[in-house]
């Protein structure tokens, strides 16, 4: 098995090419991997090892934290590979904070995740990098509905608008209340 190579990266159309002695390796790699090693003249990844079937993949990372964290998420059930590379695009330290925080809009933002595998990630990640924030996984309820589907209308994001919830009392007053209360929460973080 493959776990670490060093030498010049040329950029391909899926991930790079490193040139090794000779030897040009495939490894998929981060777009921000890809960018960054267009002006290196030499590259060193960590590498994972992916066999399925009848494929051989290489994935590459620049730290061995960024690997670790991509194996933690391909031990997710309904993560794959390639879906594990785009959650890593945004970040370590994003995934390990919406982990943290329970945020499942940061996953749900990234394609090929629905709200139910970000729920799972985080569930599954949480007692490996730690948990600041119970995950909400209780049925809103209809005053909450109602003010969340009018503040998606208004064009506010799921993150700010979970934010301005937990602020407001929604439960004691009326929607229209609520959605002025929760817009001026909102405005006054912006």
């Amino acid at each position: 098995m493959i776990s670490y190579l060093i030498g010049k990266p040329i950029p391909e159309k899926d991930g790079l090419t490193l040139l090794v002695h000779g030897v040009g390796y495939g490894v998929k790699v981060c777009e921000k991997v890809k960018l960054s090693s267009i002006a290196l003249s030499e590259l060193e990844l960590f590498i994972y090892t992916h066999v399925r079937e009848e494929v051989l993949e290489l994935y590459g990372f620049t730290t061995k934290q960024d690997r670790e964290i991509f194996l933690l998420l391909i031990d997710v059930s309904g993560v794959g590979p390639k879906t594990a590379l785009s959650i890593l695009n945004t970040g370590v330290s994003e995934v390990i904070h919406a982990v943290q925080h329970a945020d499942t809009s940061f996953f749900s933002s990234i394609p090929r995740i629905g709200k139910k595998l970000a729920q799972k990630i985080i569930i599954d990640l949480r007692t490996k990098l730690g948990e600041l924030k119970e995950l909400d996984l209780a049925p809103l309820s209809a005053q909450r509905q109602e003010v969340t589907l009018a503040l998606q209308s208004l064009g506010f994001d799921e993150a700010a608008i979970h934010q301005a919830l937990q602020v407001v009392d929604i439960e004691n007053i009326t929607t229209a209340e609520a959605v002025t209360q929760s817009i001026r929460h909102i405005s006054q973080k912006s």
